[in-house]
C-alpha cells in the first residue's frame, strides 16, 4: 500500500503542474493581449452574405408543386420509410402517411402524438407539410420526430407530391 508521504508527493506533483499551467495561461494572456486599444486606424469592409443576389427569378411554392416529380419524391421518401408507412392504418414509429395531404394535423387514430403536434390546429396542407419537413423541431418545438429535415425545397415538394399521389 501507499504511505502518506507517497500520496503527498503525488498530490504535490499534480497541484504543482496545475499551478504552472495556470501561471503560463496568465502570462500568455498578458503578453498577447487581444483587446483593441482605441479606434482602429482603418477598417476593411467585406461584402455580406445578404448582398449576394441570384440572377434566377424566384419561383412560387405553387409553381414548384405543379412541377413536382412523384418518382423523385418516392426516392426521397426512402429517408422517411424507416419510421413511416404509406399503407392506410399501418402505424410504425411514426404515423402512417397515406392520405396525409389535407388530413388534420395529429389526426391518426391510435397513434400517440407528442403534445407539440397535438396542440397544432389545422390540416396538413402542402405549405404546412413543407414547413414541417424543412425543420420538424422548428415547426413544432418538442416534437418526438428526430428527423433533421429536408433542406432543399425541391425535395420537399417532390415528397409532398408523392404522398399526395398515394390516395388518388
Amino acid at each position: 500500500m501507499f504511505d502518506t508521504m507517497t500520496v503527498t508527493k503525488a498530490a504535490a506533483g499534480l497541484f504543482g503542474a496545475w499551478l504552472v499551467l495556470l501561471l503560463g495561461k496568465w502570462a500568455g494572456e498578458t503578453i498577447y493581449h487581444v483587446e483593441a486599444h482605441g479606434e482602429p486606424s482603418y477598417v476593411i469592409e467585406t461584402a455580406g452574405a445578404e448582398e449576394t443576389t441570384s440572377d434566377e427569378p424566384e419561383v412560387s411554392f405553387e409553381e414548384m408543386m405543379a412541377q413536382a416529380d412523384v418518382e423523385k419524391g418516392a426516392g426521397v421518401f426512402r429517408k422517411c420509410s424507416a419510421c413511416h408507412k404509406v399503407e392506410a392504418g399501418e402505424n410504425a414509429t411514426g404515423p402512417y402517411l397515406h392520405g396525409v395531404v389535407g388530413r388534420d394535423i395529429a389526426a391518426v387514430d391510435g397513434f400517440g402524438y407528442s403534445d407539440a403536434l397535438s396542440s397544432k390546429e389545422g390540416a396538413w396542407t402542402p405549405e404546412e407539410l413543407s414547413a414541417f419537413l424543412e425543420n420538424p423541431r422548428g415547426y413544432a418545438s418538442g416534437t418526438s420526430m428526430s428527423f433533421s429535415g429536408l433542406k432543399k425545397v425541391e425535395d420537399r415538394v417532390n415528397v409532398i407530391a408523392y404522398l399526395d399521389s398515394l390516395d388518388d
